[in-house]
């Protein structure tokens, strides 16, 4: 089975060669492009930065090194680490988790920077308002999505057989490769297809247009998502030998 990687680089590259190691056949064709929004960084002074995705970090330049960092998981903390920031905390890769750790860190009353991205939940800052810190939300980075279905796609699904499965990393992602596969005559062949799914949000971005996941994974992590799938294709033995 041929795996469709559609989330935006870097991760759809990342992602692809951990599935090239585990033996899988892959098709990198993203759905969305992360790019910086250019708007300025608002005025501090801050007690943390609060990202909830590794896309928002390119955009932190301006920001002190020593300022404490919640990162959402160890990819996102690792490429904070990367970019400078000298204490960093990292929690278990969930919105909810990441509150927790701000509310255990820091004091009530602590101003907090969101960097995240435009298109964005409304965890964990709900609960750190309810929690009584200060939150500023910081519109960093977007996800555009592009103006028609990937060439290398549309190819894969016209074939019929040569695409078996599709990789959903978030809602808006899953949502944008329905709407463009609709849109290129290409909705029976993307239904067809055997969908995996970071998360139940992320399930639901296949629901709105009435496509059913076949896994979804426990816990919202590349190990979990790639778990889910089936061991990959074994070529036939030749005739005469056994398998």
């Amino acid at each position: 089975m041929r795996i469709w990687v559609s989330r935006p680089e870097p991760g759809a590259a990342r992602t692809a060669k951990r599935l090239e190691g585990l033996g899988h056949a892959v098709l990198v064709a993203p759905v969305l492009r992360i790019a910086p929004t250019g708007m300025p960084v608002p005025e501090g002074p801050f007690d943390g930065l609060i990202l909830t995705s590794g896309n928002a970090v390119a955009a932190t330049d301006g920001l002190p090194r020593d300022l404490s960092v919640f990162a959402v998981g160890t990819r996102t903390a690792e490429r904070a680490r990367r970019a400078g920031f000298s204490r960093v905390h990292c929690a278990e890769g969930h919105a909810g988790d990441l509150a927790a750790l701000v509310a255990v860190t820091l004091q009530p009353g602590s101003r907090l920077l969101h960097a995240a991205g435009e298109d964005r939940k409304a965890e964990p800052a709900v609960s750190l308002a309810a929690a009584g810190f200060s939150v500023t939300i910081w519109s960093a980075y977007a996800a555009r999505a592009a103006a028609t279905l990937p060439e290398a796609a549309a190819r894969a699904l016209r074939a019929g057989t040569e695409l078996g499965g599709a990789l959903h990393f978030s809602r808006r992602s899953a949502r944008v490769a329905a709407e463009l596969c609709r849109e290129a005559g290409l909705a029976g062949a993307f239904r067809a297809l055997k969908h995996y799914c970071l998360s139940p949000d992320v399930e639901a971005g296949l629901a709105e247009f009435g496509v059913a996941a076949h896994f979804v994974a426990m816990r919202p992590s590349e190990d979990a998502l790639l778990a889910g799938l089936p061991p990959p294709d074994r070529p036939a033995p030749p005739l005469g030998e056994e398998a």
